[in-house]
């Protein structure tokens, strides 16, 4: 069986809580492919190509990680790469219930698709794409919240 997992995401940025999820989810998994997906409808605060560069070099040195673009539903994605694994990750219970429901919708949409669901550590879980957005867009110290790959 292909133990192939996509973790889908912005990524904008990658943060601890991302990489957090991602190296505990690597003994679970051949591969995964981080998917950074394309909204048009999202004015994204950081370029494609910045979290691509970011990711690629925070897993340089593992063979087991791949970064790709996508548009469209990750089920779909899924599929066209043979990946068997949706990777999650859930800060708190607000979490859980939206993935939940994505998971669910999901696996109505292709049932042989898992939704595999990391729970962050504590002392992470506060960590927020958004929330580093807001600190960075108004001038704060974001590096203890980003791998310091993830150079602003």
């Amino acid at each position: 069986m292909n133990k192939t997992a996509i973790f889908p995401g912005s990524f904008s940025p990658f943060t601890l809580g991302h990489r957090s999820v991602v190296d505990r989810a690597l003994p679970l998994f051949e591969k995964i492919i981080i998917a950074i997906g394309i909204n048009s409808e999202k004015n994204e605060y950081f370029s494609i190509e910045e979290r691509e560069q970011w990711i690629n070099e925070i897993y340089k040195n593992n063979s087991k990680i791949e970064v790709q673009f996508y548009e469209g539903l990750t089920v779909d994605l899924c599929e066209k790469v043979g990946a068997n694994y949706i990777l999650r990750g859930l800060r708190d219970s607000h979490d859980f219930k939206y993935e939940k429901n994505i998971a669910q919708t999901n696996k109505k949409l292709n049932d042989r698709i898992e939704t595999i669901f990391i729970i962050t550590p504590p002392e992470i879980s506060h960590i927020s794409s958004t929330i580093v957005r807001d600190i960075i867009k108004n001038g704060g110290d974001v590096s203890q919240f980003l791998p310091k790959e993830v150079d602003l």
